[in-house]
């Protein structure tokens, strides 16, 4: 999406429902600005496992984007959730790819920090539009 209006690619997510995993609080609103900028309907947030995980009990999300260090805490929990809900995924970390165990290497990772291309670029890939 080089060079391309982010916003421009709005139409494809509008009504998108996404589940934001991410411990930093400026982070997680910078990242829904950006969902919200490329038309995300919805964003809910988990600051971590155990919320996320209580989210998954009684909500289905489109997409998910799952920060891999959650304060210390692994993500892989929520991974294996989502996995066996058969609910795509991103993986956002500043490990970028090598962060990630080789079990979710087919999985889109966000190199933070990123812009609203690398997004737009993870939840094409991620939902297969």
């Amino acid at each position: 999406m080089s060079g391309a209006d982010p916003t421009a690619a709005g139409s494809r997510f509008q009504g998108v429902d996404v589940l934001l995993v991410e411990d930093e609080t400026i982070v997680s609103f910078l990242i829904e600005d950006m969902l919200t900028e490329l038309g995300c309907t919805s964003v809910r947030h988990a600051s971590g496992v155990s919320e996320a995980l209580a989210i998954l009990d009684g909500h289905r999300p489109d997409v998910a984007i799952l920060d891999v260090n959650l304060a210390g805490e692994m993500g892989y929990a929520v991974a294996e959730r989502l996995d066996a809900g058969n609910i795509p995924f991103i993986f956002a970390t500043g490990y970028g790819g090598r962060g990630v165990p080789n079990r979710w290497s087919q999985r889109p990772v966000l190199q933070k920090p990123f812009r609203v291309e690398a997004i737009a670029g993870a939840l094409f890939s991620a939902l297969g539009r």
